[in-house]
């Protein structure tokens, strides 16, 4: 109870309180806009809440993460464009409600699901926090640097059908990390007598102008568009007593969230995936799914937004971001020396439970936001792209340049904006140079603090919990080698049974 009232009193703040209404409701209408994403509006605030307290910086941070998923079902309902490309599969069941004059009901229910997932996924990270406290102590150099391994494999396995491409890019991240100043000697690396490259590639220019600038350049390059979204009548809070309805596929699906979640590299695809089929197998009427079947839009909202309570998990206990968003405010941590990790759960546990009365409380004031103004958004979404990407480039080189303000980093940052621009127009990911570039640091630190106690192979594993981790790589990478080998096989067998029908004929 002293734990629950101390957080209290940190959040009693009226800058933390500020900042929880900007981050909830800044978080909704940039989700509503097509184009722009959580991702860029966090790459663009992160310079600005290196100056804020951390409960702060991060409040603004979780905020938008959080609730940025609800705003984007919006378009995707509304007009057929998700507003952040995880509310793509959204775009599914919830359209073609729309056109069935049900854009009402697919909103109300879009909100009420994502509300259940998001509060269900934040009840078990609170849940796990004595747990997670338990074990974080024993997690040592050897088992960060195993799990930060296991991390950037599965980001790499993440991208089926990409997953060399992806694997050259963790690479490339890895090494961007390597230039400059190396954290144990201070020597330098990479850096070929360049003042410039003496002190590395910075986390938050790299960020901006992968993600930012990138998305910028895109808005700008493609044909100017202005979309037009109908107002939407009534009221919408019908979805939340009729989600008791479909209360065994929001609670399956919420689950599946949690779990993707909490895996480094997963994430709300999968977990939509497998809720979606989940949810198409287990219905009455799947021949729906696809034409405007409530039950896919439940599944979907549901899944997506249990993620970023999950994907908190394995940044507090062990300081391992899963994906590029976690990525961002472990940088938050660091720059207040926050260290998330064993010791956060040991010295700063009211620090915590504030993180989790936070992402709370912003679940709750999204869904009132979106109850009365969802017909203020739908104009929003009618912003011109070509004038959006104007706004994210100017924001993108101000939040650049006041970071150490060096043109320098202005320039880095143009190259990785015209680089992601590149993997975009050629449909490869950019996430895992971001994670190669987090996961890589972490990994060389705790290795070589690790290899002073090390003298065989053995002992890097000799301890359970690392050894469960060193199991866990070698089946994950079993496990794809085995799909690898089936896929090659059906390919082989194809051509042999149409030359068997053609001869047939």
């Amino acid at each position: 109870m002293d734990l629950f009232l101390s957080s209290l009193d940190t959040l009693a703040r009226l800058d933390v309180l500020l900042a929880l209404l900007v981050g909830s409701i800044g978080g909704v209408i940039i989700g509503a806009i097509p184009g722009v994403g959580a991702a860029v509006a966090i790459a663009i605030l992160l310079p600005a809440t290196f100056s804020f307290d951390p409960i702060v910086g991060l409040t603004v941070l979780l905020g938008i993460y959080g609730s940025s998923m609800y705003g984007g079902a919006i378009p995707a309902i509304l007009i057929n464009t998700p507003g952040t490309a995880v509310n793509a599969l959204t775009t599914y069941d919830g359209y073609p409600m729309t056109q069935k004059g049900q854009a009402r009901r697919a909103l109300s229910l879009a909100y009420s699901a994502s509300f259940f997932g998001g509060v269900l996924s934040i009840l078990c990270l609170i849940f796990l926090s004595p747990v997670l406290a338990w074990i974080a102590p024993m997690f040592g150099s050897r088992e960060i640097f195993l799990a930060a391994l296991l991390g950037i494999i599965l980001v790499v396995l993440a991208h089926r059908g990409q997953v060399f491409a992806a694997g050259m890019l963790a690479s490339f991240g890895i090494f961007l990390n390597s230039v400059g100043l190396e954290p144990v000697r201070y020597s330098r690396r990479y850096a070929f007598d360049q003042s410039w490259l003496a002190s590395g590639f910075d986390l938050i220019v790299v960020v901006l102008g992968l993600f930012a600038i990138s998305q910028a350049l895109m808005l700008l390059v493609d044909k100017d568009d202005a979309p037009k979204a109908q107002r939407v009548e009534g009221s919408l809070f019908s979805g939340l007593q009729e989600l008791f309805r479909f209360k065994r596929v929001a609670t399956v699906s919420s689950g599946f969230g949690v779990l993707m979640g909490m895996i480094p590299g997963v994430g709300e695809f999968t977990a939509q995936f497998l809720s979606y089929t989940y949810a198409r197998r287990s219905s009455k009427t799947p021949e729906e799914f696809g034409k405007g079947s409530p039950e896919g839009l439940v599944a979907s909202e549901a899944a997506n937004n249990a993620v970023p309570g999950a994907a908190m998990i394995p940044l507090l206990a062990l300081g391992i971001p899963g994906e590029a968003l976690t990525a961002m405010m472990l940088s938050v941590f660091y720059v207040h020396n926050v260290v998330p990790g064993p010791g956060l759960f040991q010295n700063d546990m009211d620090f915590v439970v504030a993180l989790y009365i936070v992402m709370l409380l912003l679940n709750v004031i999204v869904l009132g936001f979106l109850m009365f103004s969802t017909n203020l958004l739908t104009k929003i979404i009618q912003v011109p792209t070509r004038f959006l990407g104007v706004v994210i480039l100017t924001l993108s080189f101000v939040g650049v340049y006041s970071l150490r303000n060096s043109f320098t980093d202005c320039a880095i940052a143009s190259a990785f904006g015209v680089l992601g621009l590149i993997l975009k127009r050629l449909n490869l990911p950019v996430v895992p140079i971001i994670l190669g570039m987090v996961l890589g640091g972490i990994m060389e630190v705790k290795l070589r603090s690790a290899m002073a106690r090390v003298r065989t192979p053995w002992d890097m594993i000799d301890r359970p919990i690392a050894f469960l981790l060193f199991c866990a790589i070698l089946l994950v990478i079993g496990l794809h080698i085995r799909t690898l080998v089936k896929e090659h096989r059906a390919r082989v067998e194809e051509p042999d049974h149409d030359i068997h029908d053609s001869h047939t004929r």
